[in-house]
């Protein structure tokens, strides 16, 4: 299946060394090139975009923004940031506006190209430990927040404690391990936990999880 591609960046430079690796996957279409926010979402209402690579600082509209307007308009696009800091509190803002996850610009192309076909294939937490410590760092801050949802008194006893696990950063298989489950078990724990939270997927699920206090910063 051909998996059609939005590239995002304000420096041209970028968007042609990305063009270049992703010219060279046959089941990869760049559809699209927009140099700012703006230019993301008219791109989105003039092409069926399945991924869009993100950059973060651009002007007119920025990443997160750009990220937030483009998912309403596309729920069916999947999101991946590119980002030259792997901590940083815009990271954190743009997987909260539904971004489904982030990478760094330096990574190596073998890594940019599967990191969309795994978006692409729904599944969102590219680099657990990093975004887990993105999360953390930004929960360590002061900020007023609103209480866990009601939503989660919906879960059972086993989904919750899959969910902090997701929280954690380990993987189907690493859940099932310690959990004594199959993986297929865990897949569908998790997408239950998923349709009842009403999230898009295991990156919102993190985020929630630490937002509501289910898991804690470590020390």
């Amino acid at each position: 299946m051909t998996v059609r591609v939005l590239l995002v960046d304000d420096q041209e430079l970028v968007r042609a060394g990305f063009r270049m690796i992703l010219d060279a996957e046959p089941e990869l279409e760049i559809v699209a090139e927009a140099a700012d926010g703006l230019e993301a979402l008219e791109a989105v209402d003039r092409h069926t975009v399945d991924v869009a690579l993100m950059d973060i600082r651009m002007p007119n509209l920025d990443g997160i923004e750009a990220t937030r307007r483009l998912l309403e308009r596309s729920p069916e696009t999947r999101v991946l940031m590119l980002t030259t800091f792997d901590l940083n509190e815009y990271v954190y803002e743009t997987l909260r506006a539904g971004a489904s996850g982030f990478m760094l610009k330096d990574a190596r192309p073998e890594k940019l190209v599967e990191a969309i076909r795994v978006v692409a294939d729904g599944n969102a937490l590219l680099a657990p430990a990093i975004t887990r410590r993105v999360i953390e760092e930004y929960v360590r801050r002061p900020h007023a927040g609103d209480g866990p949802p009601a939503e989660l008194g919906e879960l059972t006893s086993r989904e919750l404690e899959v969910l902090r696990l997701v929280a954690r950063g380990l993987s189907n298989g690493e859940i099932a391990g310690q959990l004594f489950l199959g993986e297929t078990t865990v897949k569908t724990h998790v997408a239950h936990i998923l349709q009842k939270l009403r999230l898009r997927d295991r990156v919102q699920a993190v985020v929630l999880a630490y937002e509501s206090g289910l898991v804690l910063p470590s020390a």
